[in-house]
């Protein structure tokens, strides 16, 4: 498998928006760390998966590892899993209602130090008969994460820096430009560019400077017939 990693400018990267990103999200649960920003991990896994697992095994490290039973973490990510919103009045419920469904649940407490190098990470993954996903995050608080690798399809990944993330699958060589022309014309400004290949479809993965508008949302879920796209 060929990658090839391109930077494609060289900025700080704002983590913090607003006073509200470091208050944190109106959510169910007591930190914006170890429950808000768990539950944003499992919305990542829920998103790169697109249904629900039949198994779902959780590795905590560092200090959620040590916390992660008392600060709600454990059903912050199932109720990502699930699709649940911070807000949510189902999300202190989401484990019984996951293991209602079917779903097989482990959660891991790791001793050794993270391999994001960083103490709030959580190392999910979601599989069914078929299929299997893996997301590797940290919470930076504040209810935001960093995610630092991904595992689908086939592919393996590794990022750089805050979300937004646009992922797309495609057999279609010129898909990157396809997307490309789309950014330029609605200026989203592109922080990294990943790409991968495979002997019958590739991946790109493009880190973006600010959310994606609902217009250009809506452009993109136009291309899902050629494309498997994904908003991270």
């Amino acid at each position: 498998m060929n990658m090839n990693v391109v930077s494609i400018k060289e900025k700080k990267i704002v983590k913090y928006k607003s006073c509200f990103d470091v208050i944190g999200p109106i959510m169910i649960g007591p930190s914006s760390s170890h429950t808000a920003g768990a539950l944003a991990i499992g919305t990542v896994a829920n998103r790169l998966f697109q249904g629900l697992p039949k198994k779902v095994v959780v590795k905590y490290y560092e200090s959620c590892a040590e916390t992660h039973k008392g600060h709600g973490t454990d059903f912050a990510i199932i109720a990502g899993i699930l699709g649940f919103a911070a807000d949510d009045s189902k999300v202190p419920d989401a484990i019984k209602i996951a293991e209602s469904k079917g779903i097989d649940i482990t959660f891991i407490e790791k001793s050794d130090n993270s391999p994001a190098g960083h103490p709030n990470t959580a190392d999910v993954y979601v599989e069914d008969e078929s299929r299997s996903v893996r997301t590797m995050g940290i919470s930076v608080g504040g209810g935001l994460i960093e995610v630092k690798h991904v595992e689908i399809d086939g592919f393996s990944l590794d990022l750089q820096g805050p979300l937004p993330v646009v992922i797309a699958i495609s057999e279609r060589a010129d898909f990157e430009f396809v997307l490309r022309r789309i950014f330029k014309q609605y200026d989203v400004e592109i922080n990294n560019f990943h790409s991968l290949e495979d002997k019958t479809k590739y991946l790109y993965a493009f880190a973006l400077d600010s959310l994606l508008p609902g217009n250009v949302q809506k452009e993109l879920g136009n291309l899902s017939n050629i494309a498997n796209l994904i908003i991270l």
